[in-house]
């Protein structure tokens, strides 16, 4: 018992320190970002107050609106590729300086991005509102807490996932140190899409910088309004830590815009569409820089018959009409038991009915606007295209008070019944609030209709079973799987993000997002240096000894024989051979 009081003592003490530091206030400076042209006071001018109307054409300039009110914000220009190619010169300058920066100076970037993030989530959230349409509340949670557990992650274990990693060297590299170094890739190019304005800025930004690395965005021209809002945040808290300016870019513009990005960094991240996202793969292929592809998906939410029907009820409708449909991995096929079909539908009708879509910063409205023009034509042609192939409307929600200038922005929360996987619906991605739900009769039915799509982002399995659920989700052919839950992967920043087919490949957060913004360097050096070296034995020297095949025979013996008696055998020969005085096989050609 003597010994272990010291160690209690010890222990003890070690707690109560670490619970007074964490009681301790961190250091963090505060930051001032200019907020002077994006808050909403009411006092609109003339030249920001109109109705936006707008142009089919894309022109020199990126307009910018709000979509629940199709109010004017204003315009970004629409960069031409010589400008993108300059700005990445800029970023490639500073991150030449950001390379040598220590860890110590990026967490305190991460720190005073993190103090400034909780002190203004109710301005960051309006303004993503404003750009994208959604509610304050789908705001907080796809924005505020996914970039903030990001930032804790990458506080608590970033550096340890960049330091060097030691390997095994192997059996006949014993007196060799094996080891993986990361070091940054220089210039990270970003094209991201406009669901989450915040996050998908802050998000392969954290990376790239932390990693060591410059990044340049550009962000959509359906949200370049916050973007550029955002990288003020981003680079007034560069500054405060001494980084070298340009090393965060967002750029704005069109496909020319991007296409140039791609042809001037190191890596490309892209967050968008399949069929832009082919277009990406080819203009990297020109540089042979690595991509990553996000692409959308086409998320399967299956419910078995033992679950609590009213409880997944709420979840499956948070997960397909969070936003106006603008979640990231929305759930878009809902596969039901034929047991709790009936009553799950039920369920499912009352909330949707309860649910009313208006413009989220005036009101009390449960779901936003689209973001995108003419999207909800699309969203009215999958639904005709499964109404005429036998489907049925069974509800809608409602939409509240609308300008006359915005009525197409929106499309009511849609529930829709008898559907398969003829329909247009069932396939495609359709980024909007529709519940098409679908019955099934047996484990293995889900999982087959679950797998019967071009997409594999994510899915979502429900059962009174953990086991059960665990089981089907294991056998879904997706990048990502909740069991029990919807979304919560997006939580565990520690994870990797992707998907398979048509969702894309490559990943982003985790260990596997951070180094994937690293040159992946092996290395090998002498364990004792400079006291045991590498030397080439004798028998394999030039002029190569006769016996020196007899000699590397042996070795392998010796190194990898099944058993311990055959290693030895061939160990006594490999000595033998080394003790000999070799014969050059040039010798013993002339000889002949």
């Amino acid at each position: 018992m003597a010994f272990w009081w010291p160690l209690i003592v010890i222990g003890f003490a070690f707690g109560i320190c670490k619970l007074l530091l964490l009681l301790i206030p961190s250091n963090v400076p505060a930051i001032d970002v200019d907020t002077s042209d994006v808050l909403d006071d009411g006092n609109q001018t003339k030249d920001n107050s109109f109705i936006y109307i707008p142009s089919r054409r894309h022109t020199d300039k990126v307009q910018c609106y709000e979509p629940a009110t199709m109010k004017y914000l204003g315009y970004f220009p629409a960069l031409k590729p010589d400008e993108v190619k300059e700005r990445v010169g800029q970023a490639r300058k500073a991150q030449k300086i950001w390379a040598k920066s220590s860890f110590k100076q990026r967490r305190q970037f991460l720190r005073i991005l993190l103090k400034y993030i909780i002190e203004h989530q109710d301005l960051i959230c309006n303004i993503s509102s404003r750009d994208t349409g959604k509610t304050m509340v789908d705001a907080s949670l796809g924005e505020i807490m996914t970039t903030c557990e990001k930032i804790h992650w990458l506080l608590s274990e970033g550096e340890k996932w960049l330091k060097p990693e030691y390997r095994s060297c192997g059996r006949s590299m014993l007196h060799k140190v094996a080891k993986v170094e990361f070091s940054p890739l220089g210039v990270v190019g970003a094209i991201v899409s406009w669901n989450y304005p915040f996050h998908n800025i802050f998000n392969p930004m954290l990376a790239a910088v932390f990693s060591g690395n410059a990044i340049v965005i550009k962000v959509s021209e359906h949200a370049s309004w916050s973007g550029c809002f955002y990288l003020r945040i981003i680079q007034t808290a560069l500054a405060a830590v001494g980084a070298p300016e340009n090393l965060v870019e967002v750029i704005t513009g069109f496909a020319e815009t991007g296409e140039a990005l791609v042809s001037s960094v190191d890596k490309i991240i892209f967050v968008g569409s399949p069929g832009v996202g082919k277009k990406i793969m080819r203009s990297a292929s020109d540089t042979l820089i690595p991509v990553t592809l996000e692409l959308g998906g086409k998320d399967a939410f299956i419910v078995c018959e033992d679950v609590d029907v009213p409880q997944v009820a709420q979840v499956a409708a948070r997960g397909a009409l969070q936003s106006s449909g603008q979640n990231c991995a929305g759930a878009e096929r809902f596969y039901v038991h034929k047991d709790v079909y009936s009553s799950f539908v039920a369920e499912v009708v009352k909330i949707v009915k309860s649910v009313t879509a208006g413009p989220p910063l005036s009101g009390k409205y449960d779901m936003g606007a689209i973001c995108m023009q003419e999207h909800s034509e699309r969203l009215q042609y999958l639904v005709n295209d499964a109404l005429d192939k036998g489907a049925e409307i069974i509800a809608r929600g409602s939409v509240g008070n609308i300008g006359e200038g915005a009525v197409d922005q929106y499309f009511p929360p849609t529930v829709i019944v008898n559907v398969n996987h003829t329909m247009k619906l069932m396939q495609e991605e359709a980024f909007g609030p529709i519940l098409p739900i679908m019955k099934f009769s047996s484990d293995e039915e889900a999982v087959q209709l679950a797998n019967d799509s071009s997409y594999g982002l994510g899915c979502a399995v429900f059962s009174g079973s953990q086991r059960r659920a665990r089981q089907i989700a294991s056998q879904l052919h997706c990048g990502v799987a909740a069991v029990n839950d919807f979304a919560s992967n997006y939580m565990c920043q520690s994870l990797p993000f992707g998907g398979v087919k048509d969702s894309g490949f490559g990943r982003f957060a985790g260990v596997e997002g951070l180094r994937a913004c690293c040159l992946v360097k092996s290395v090998v050096e002498d364990r004792w240096w400079p006291f045991i070296k590498t030397k080439i034995p004798k028998p394999i020297q030039y002029p190569i000894a006769e016996n020196g095949f007899e000699f590397q025979e042996s070795l392998v013996h010796t190194l990898y024989g099944s058993n311990i008696w055959d290693r030895l055998r061939a160990l006594v020969n490999l000595l033998k051979i080394l003790s000999e005085q070799p014969t050059p096989t040039s010798n013993r050609r002339r000889n002949d």
